[in-house]
């Protein structure tokens, strides 16, 4: 049987449709062949742009490269004119003060001279003189001799000479101590004939510009006494009842000036080679004009301290790295199985004075007896009570025998604490602070008050984050007029700005607690930095701080010259900070810039970014508001090998000849301040 016909299930495609289905194709392979060829087009005109992008690249690079020196040299007549001028201003203003010195013929020996200063404190040593207010004057003028025999012993090279200046300040610095404890005695002596019929025991203050004494004596020997509150001083303590009936004294002499930490650092020296983000003051100097050229108490010993370094820092020059600096102490170290905590005073500035808290032996009191006064005569002086007292006679399971002693303390009106304050004690045995042994701690922010316990009497000080202000969040720095410009920061925790006129600058912030006799008070930049680190507003960077704020970490000199070439246009140009600085790498800075003059903030569109390297300054593509962060250049700009040749190209007639025309002094002021905050940084 044949086989069946199956029938087709597709039908056959008619010639109209056939066309259409070859039309189809015709046209999509034409569609592709013309992206092919658009897409060719495309590479090619990339391939052409970014040709003519590099010849023109090459064409910018080769007239930078031809007027390279003549910018160079442009700027570094400029800056060697400034600084040579600012030098010999600054040599003269130190020789007219040593003559007026000199003619003033005033009672404070010359501190260069080491045979005046030590015959000046044998003197002194051998004076009687045991009168509180005659005493304190004496200690007031010793205080000013001190201050200037340590700027002395700075600028000593040679290590003999510099130990012999340290010895003599060492036994200025005792004999102020000492001279302290005489006067104490001599009130305390007479505490019976000063009784206080309301509390039957003897207090009282003393205050001059320098200290605050606090003197109790415990003549009622009460076992139902607590504490004393010294209201006038803002101080007052607390007693364990076996000190209570004990004959002794309590002294809290509250110093507005910090030679403990002087000591520390006078007792733990290191020499120190700064690092590759190091940027000192002086110097740097010389390297970076080339790089601009070319890249762009002891509390009771009075023995001498033998055997220290000639160098000794105050916290003024730490902080500002100038010299030479003495190295982080540990935080934490291991003693006898117990943890000690020692300060790092890198990390930690102490702030409002210090606190000597003691417990004397309350002396012999006068008895009078038919009409005579009887006292024991003692061949010593001041003895400290010793405590925790002695527990040999007591059952060691019973309660603590020797419980820690209070006090509590009103923040000093001058110092500014942005963070709850930290409480450190002296350790006189190894002359440096320590945070242990400090228990109880509580801060009353609303009465600025702060109270605590510690397991003996010990001289204490308040302390806060040296860096508790940085990183800086932004800041600006814009012209005011001639000579005058606004340096504003905005910190971690406080904004500020700085007022610039001429060689002189001035605090302004909101802040006004503690800060009122900082606030408005024309001084130099170095004053005023002093004066702001001692009232707990520190801007200052030095080669430690990457240790503890995140930072840029940008090339120093790179940096340098950028602050260099900033202050020369500062009477002109504005500079503000820009997001992308911390994106664009650590051999690169970028900042805002423009022309400006007026005291009026400067109006948001005006603003350019540049781009500043080792080689060559650019103006930038992007803007603030850009998705991200590009190198490309701005069109239509150029290169240039030095910032202020880069500023130049967008400036007016009258912009430059400002920047010509500003007073070394200002330009050095505005430069120096830069340089010690570092807001590239």
């Amino acid at each position: 049987m044949p086989p069946k016909k199956v029938k087709s299930k597709g039908r056959k495609l008619t010639t109209t449709q056939r066309a259409k289905r070859q039309q189809d194709e015709d046209e999509k392979r034409l569609r592709e062949e013309e992206e092919v060829r658009l897409q060719a087009e495309k590479e090619e005109h990339i391939r052409l742009e970014r040709e003519r992008k590099q010849k023109e690249l090459e064409r910018l690079e080769s007239k930078d490269r031809e007027r390279r020196g003549h910018e160079l040299d442009q700027l570094r007549r400029l800056l060697e004119n400034n600084q040579t001028a600012a030098i010999k201003w600054k040599t003269d203003a130190v020789e007219k003060a040593e003559w007026e010195r000199y003619m003033n013929c005033g009672a404070l020996p010359d501190p260069t001279v080491l045979q005046d200063v030590n015959r000046y404190i044998s003197s002194w040593r051998d004076d009687p003189e045991v009168n509180i207010t005659l005493v304190l004057k004496q200690c007031n003028l010793a205080l000013q001799l001190l201050e200037e025999v340590e700027l002395v012993l700075r600028d000593i090279t040679d290590p003999r000479r510099g130990q012999y200046y340290q010895e003599s300040l060492l036994e200025l610095l005792e004999l102020i101590h000492a001279k302290h404890l005489l006067t104490n005695e001599e009130i305390l002596k007479e505490a019976s004939e000063n009784v206080d019929t309301e509390t039957g025991n003897m207090q009282t203050v003393v205050k001059d510009e320098n200290i605050t004494l606090c003197l109790w004596a415990n003549l009622r020997k009460s076992p139902r006494f607590k504490g004393f509150n010294f209201e006038e001083a803002g101080l007052d303590f607390k007693l364990p009842k076996q000190l209570a009936v004990r004959d002794v004294a309590v002294r809290i002499l509250h110093t507005r000036y910090d030679h403990l930490s002087l000591l520390a650092r006078m007792a733990h020296p290191r020499m120190h080679t700064p690092g590759h983000r190091y940027l000192s003051g002086g110097a740097i100097m010389n390297n970076a004009l080339k790089s601009a050229a070319s890249v762009q108490s002891r509390e009771s010993s009075a023995e001498p301290a033998e055997g220290r370094s000639s160098q000794i820092q105050t916290q003024m020059e730490a902080l500002n790295a100038e010299g030479e600096l003495t190295s982080p102490l540990p935080l934490t170290t291991i003693d006898c199985g117990e943890r000690v905590q020692v300060v790092d005073l890198m990390q930690y500035t102490p702030l409002g004075g210090v606190f000597h808290y003691n417990l004397f032996h309350l002396p012999p009191q006068v008895h009078k007896v038919n009409g005579w006064e009887i006292r024991q005569l003692l061949d010593h002086g001041l003895q400290n009570f010793p405590y925790p007292m002695e527990m040999s006679n007591l059952d060691e399971n019973k309660a603590l025998a020797s419980p820690p002693v209070g006090v509590s303390v009103t923040l000093p009106d001058w110092v500014v604490f942005l963070e709850t304050p930290k409480v450190a004690r002296w350790d006189a045995a190894a002359d440096q602070w320590r945070m242990d042994g400090i228990t109880d701690v509580s801060y009353e922010e609303a009465e600025d008050k702060i109270s605590f316990n510690m397991d003996a009497f010990h001289a204490f000080v308040l302390m806060q984050d040296t860096y508790a202000n940085l990183p800086f969040q932004s800041w600006e720095l814009r012209p005011l007029g001639q000579d005058s410009a606004l340096f504003t920061i905005n910190g971690a925790l406080i904004d500020l700005s700085i007022t610039i006129q001429g060689n002189q600058c001035m605090l302004q912030s909101e802040q006004t607690k503690g800060l009122s006799h900082v606030r408005g008070k024309w001084m130099s930049s170095p004053v005023l930095q002093k004066a702001m680190l001692n009232a707990g507003v520190n801007i200052t960077v030095n080669e430690f701080t990457d240790k503890y704020v995140s930072t840029c970490g940008k090339d120093p000199l790179t940096e340098h010259a950028a602050y260099e070439q900033m202050a020369l246009f500062a009477s002109a140009c504005a500079f503000a900070w820009s997001k992308w600085n911390a994106k664009c790498g650590a051999e690169h800075l970028v900042m805002q810039a423009c022309e400006h003059h007026s005291a009026a903030p400067v109006p948001e569109g005006s603003w350019s970014l540049y781009q500043l390297g080792a080689q060559r300054s650019q103006k930038l593509e992007v803007t603030e508001k850009s998705d991200g962060y590009s190198p490309d250049l701005y069109p239509g700009s150029e290169f240039h090998s030095t910032f202020i040749h880069m500023l130049q190209d967008d400036m007016s007639i009258e912009g430059i000849a400002k920047t010509r025309e500003s007073d070394y002094l200002f330009v050095d002021t505005v430069q120096s301040l830069l340089c010690a905050t570092r807001p590239l940084m």
